[in-house]
């Protein structure tokens, strides 16, 4: 659907203050719990399965803004999504002529600036992998955002293609999980050189995430309505329900940061993640943008 043209709206949410908001509800889109409890995984999880958890992410985003700016996959701009060893990349799932159709310079601009940081991470984590890099998973960007949609109440659809405030919606999505993936992954990290990369993506994706939202904020009241309801879906499936705010104006400020009460990013576990961007299927088993679940140790 066309969001200017077939949202009806979402009652936007009151509240005393910025980090008392209540979120709205909205039916589960995904649930997953990994295999192994917290305590264990912390104890097996190495280096490299860390950057291959983030590989995986990385590997969404960069479909989503190649295919939303060029109208063409990874493959087809040239960037591999085999494995390390050789090992053939899962096929993207999206509607045909994919290409977002901005009206917009400057927002067609930064979105071809973002595709690029983003195939810029891909490579450069396959890069650090070297053989240990793990191969693109299956990637779904068509029936995923149509769960997402349904759970978030905003319609039995929704296409992130179709326009340019879908595209920052369906960017929204993306960017505020992989700040909040980046932050609680920091602390798994052994190699300080890793660390120090892994801190200057985090970095990167927060730009990305305040550009996006700043933009949402400047859409207007439906477009903040929509990020409102998003983010409350997100922190009902992390299992929290308050680490994540929408797009919005509480007590006379903007929320356009994501953060909490001490002015600081909200941080979620591999699991939590995890629990965003499955689709609902068996522990491992994946679904919703990962259909055939991750490739690596954390899946």
């Amino acid at each position: 659907m066309s969001f200017e043209n077939e949202y009806n709206g979402v009652a936007e949410t009151k509240a005393s203050s910025r980090r008392s908001m209540v979120f709205m509800g909205g039916a589960a889109l995904v649930g997953l719990a990994l295999n192994k409890k917290a305590s264990a995984q912390a104890a097996t999880v190495t280096d490299a399965d860390i950057l291959n958890f983030a590989l995986n992410l990385e590997f969404l985003e960069a479909q989503f803004y190649t295919i939303a700016t060029t109208g063409m996959t990874l493959d087809e701009i040239g960037i591999s999504t085999k494995g390390g060893n050789g090992a053939a990349g899962g096929a993207v799932t999206v509607k045909a002529n994919a290409k977002v159709p901005f009206t917009t310079p400057l927002l067609q601009q930064f979105a071809a600036e973002v595709a690029k940081d983003e195939q810029n991470h891909v490579t450069f984590l396959q890069g650090q992998l070297a053989t240990a890099a793990v191969a693109q998973p299956q990637i779904d960007l068509l029936n995923s955002f149509n769960a997402l949609a349904s759970a978030a109440g905003l319609g039995a659809t929704f296409d992130p293609f179709a326009s340019e405030t879908n595209f920052l919606l369906g960017a929204f999505i993306f960017e505020d999980v992989g700040v909040t993936a980046y932050q609680g992954a920091a602390g798994l990290i052994s190699n300080k050189t890793y660390l120090d990369k892994a801190v200057g993506i985090h970095n990167v994706e927060a730009y990305h995430a305040a550009s996006i939202r700043t933009r949402i904020f400047q859409a207007g009241a439906t477009a903040q309505a929509a990020s409102q309801a998003i983010a409350a879906t997100r922190a009902k499936l992390d299992g929290t329900g308050t680490d994540d705010i929408g797009v919005s104006v509480t007590s006379g400020a903007a929320t356009i940061v994501d953060n909490d009460q001490n002015g600081m990013t909200y941080s979620r576990t591999t699991t939590q993640v995890l629990n965003i961007v499955y689709g609902g299927g068996p522990a491992g088993t994946g679904g919703a943008f990962f259909p055939a679940a991750m490739n690596g140790t954390i899946k």
